[in-house]
């Protein structure tokens, strides 16, 4: 079960290769596309925050966060190149500004996301707890009295 703040979604742009093969002014040209696009989405109140993500990082894990690396290491067809986050109605809505992405003729693909109030996890492991205690209550009261 999860719950999403009222109309907000991510997209995610992925691919950071999508350039490859342009010339320096036909790069421009869709950076400016880009830049008009959020500009756009911006003025008509959809898009609330963007940037794109710079290729360089850590990656960190293991117990206790011991565990940091150079990354990210993801193929560049599938790195994660920056972000929009949206107020809109409906998934829908998001999913059609998404298609109007200039980077999606250049290989660059857009992942629409409902923005989640709270984890998941949590509230699914907060409904378990208590599916649990009630079931504990139910149990006891059926036993005989001693």
């Amino acid at each position: 079960m999860s719950t999403q703040i009222k109309n907000q979604y991510m997209l995610i742009f992925r691919g950071t290769d999508w350039h490859q093969g342009l010339s320096p002014e036909e790069i421009q040209t869709v950076l400016t596309q880009w830049m008009a696009w959020f500009k756009g989405l911006t003025e008509q109140g959809n898009a609330i925050a963007g940037n794109p993500l710079d290729r360089a990082g850590k990656i960190v894990s293991g117990k206790n966060g011991r565990v940091v690396a150079d990354g990210p290491f993801a193929e560049s067809k599938e790195a994660i190149a920056g972000y929009f986050i949206l107020t809109v109605s409906t998934l829908d809505d998001a999913v059609a500004i998404a298609k109007e992405c200039p980077g999606l003729p250049y290989g660059s693909k857009v992942e629409v996301r409902p923005i989640a109030e709270a984890c998941p996890l949590a509230a699914e492991a907060a409904a378990e707890s208590q599916f649990t205690v009630q079931k504990s209550a139910a149990n006891m009261s059926l036993e005989p009295a001693v």
